[in-house]
């Protein structure tokens, strides 16, 4: 494990992008879960957000980018990353998981949550997300190239990314079908089955 959690850039120009861009995203989710997603305009997001529209897609190039955008993938990939050498892959990027996710308030975590469940139920947002796995895929194998001082993916590499990235979105969506359940531990109990080999036969 790495000697402390993970934290956000602090730079005054950081801080304040940050703050416009959840700024956005909290105005965002608040508008859909009033009116709909259908019903919801950009247009409404920035007024609400107090920043023209113009400034909303510099944050989120589409509407589905305000539920689907978020900052963990760098912060997951440094708590990986310090994770120690001896530490198998698998389990250095479980840790690296669950460090981050234990870093949310529960306000975060509520916010993910609603992102999440939002993806499920809306067509347009779902179809956004599964976009997204090959990026999620390219991202992971670089990550354990990297460890493995490798300088491009191999095959193993982008096999394992396929396997943990698949294995993410079912834990996710088996938590959208279960969300009395924690949405962290879900998907650390998936990861601990690829982990352990712990596949029925």
């Amino acid at each position: 494990m790495s000697d402390g959690p993970v934290t956000r850039p602090v730079g005054l120009r950081e801080r304040k992008k940050a703050r416009t861009r959840d700024a956005i995203q909290r105005h965002a989710l608040r508008l859909f879960a009033e009116q709909g997603y259908e019903s919801t305009t950009i247009e409404q997001i920035a007024e609400a957000a107090e920043v023209s529209p113009s400034t909303f897609f510099r944050y989120f190039p589409t509407k589905e980018d305000v539920v689907l955008a978020d900052e963990y993938d760098p912060m997951i990939l440094a708590a990986f990353h310090a994770q120690p050498a001896d530490v198998p892959p698998v389990r250095a990027l479980r840790n690296a998981v669950r460090e981050v996710s234990d870093g949310f308030a529960e306000e975060e975590r509520a916010a993910i949550r609603e992102r999440w469940l939002l993806s499920i139920a809306v067509p347009q947002v779902r179809a956004a997300a599964l976009l997204n796995v090959t990026s999620g895929i390219d991202m992971i194998a670089a990550a354990l190239a990297r460890r493995a001082d490798r300088e491009e993916p191999d095959f193993t590499d982008r096999t394992v990314a396929g396997a943990l990235v698949g294995v993410w979105m079912s834990a996710l969506f088996h938590w959208g079908e279960h969300p009395e359940q924690d949405m962290f531990a879900t998907i650390d109990r998936a990861m601990e089955l690829i982990e352990g080999g712990g596949l029925p036969g």
